[in-house]
């Protein structure tokens, strides 16, 4: 993938007052001034992260308006809108053990990056940190945290917090070695409920991925929601399916998203055609989850039994 990149600001290993251990990484879209606001939270924090931005906008405004910004350590422009996969790419020029995710619209509370890169330096075995995820000025429970922390998944000695096989993308911090040796996020689902198939890949590699409500993301979406995201979703919830669930599994996903476009459901029929078109590659790409992963997987299907599995729950 070609990429453009701003000049780079070279930070020092260390930073007075900062933590050397953790980058952030930025995936925005033609949302600037959202995109300002989350480097100036950034920038304030108290572990002084350098910060990598992945800039999939269809001009160079968003480039123009954070010019010379000091949390920036790195501005990446790709060819094309690389969508989720903008993490992979920002992960790859992290000079960092650790990487944390936000997007434009979402940054971290002071000290929780600090702690996160503690647990994993304390877990070797950790690979993905799950936060607790405050909504608006309010600081409003994101829904997902009460699913994260229900989840029946048994604890585990060796990992911190509660097991879980999904997160939400920019509330997590992750273990550069085990996020890239995994493949990052998967290239087929693009984005929309993306996480769920990076938690299987994680734990089918024997990396551990956990929900620790101690680490706190702040997340401001305003009314700047993607268009078409839920059909997004609903593809890659039957996607993640086929790649990675047995055929039963796959196929009743793939009914129940037939019977939603047939009902007229919002989104389905765009999302049965688009899963459709990509089967055969998801079939070339298949690769069954071991028994161990499977077993936490249906044990999460059976606590979720209903709309709510969709997407990214754990």
């Amino acid at each position: 993938m070609s990429t453009e990149h701003a000049p780079a600001r070279p930070r020092p290993p260390t930073v007075p007052g900062g933590d050397p251990r953790i980058t952030v990484a930025v995936i925005t879209r033609d949302r600037a001034a959202s995109l300002l606001r989350t480097l100036d939270a950034l920038a304030a924090l108290p572990e002084r992260p350098p910060v990598v931005v992945v800039d999939n906008s269809r001009d160079d405004s968003t480039r123009r308006a954070v010019a010379g910004h000091p949390a920036i350590a790195r501005l990446l422009r790709p060819a094309g809108n690389t969508g989720a996969l903008g993490r992979n790419l920002a992960a790859r020029h992290a000079r960092t053990p650790y990487v944390a995710f936000s997007d434009d619209d979402s940054w971290w509370e002071p000290g929780s990056l600090a702690r996160a890169a503690d647990l994993l330096d304390g877990h070797p075995r950790l690979g993905l940190l799950a936060a607790r995820t405050l909504v608006g000025d309010e600081a409003a429970e994101d829904p997902l945290n009460a699913v994260l922390a229900a989840s029946p998944l048994p604890a585990e000695p060796d990992l911190p917090g509660r097991p879980v096989l999904g997160f939400l993308g920019c509330a997590c911090v992750v273990r550069k070695e085990a996020f890239l040796g995994v493949g990052g996020y998967h290239p087929l689902l693009f984005f929309g409920g993306e996480e769920t198939l990076l938690a299987y890949d994680l734990a089918a590699a024997g990396w551990g991925v956990a929900y620790e409500p101690a680490l706190r993301a702040r997340h401001h979406p305003g009314d700047h929601t993607r268009a078409g995201r839920s059909a997004l979703v609903r593809r890659n919830h039957v996607l993640t399916a086929c790649l990675r669930r047995p055929w039963p599994v796959a196929l009743r996903a793939g009914t129940g998203l037939a019977v939603a476009a047939a009902t007229g459901r919002p989104g389905a029929s765009r999302a049965l055609k688009e899963a459709v078109a990509r089967f055969p590659a998801a079939l070339a790409r298949r690769r069954p989850l071991p028994p161990h992963v499977e077993h936490a997987a249906r044990l999460l299907d059976r606590e979720a039994a209903g709309p709510a599995a969709e997407g990214g729950a754990p």
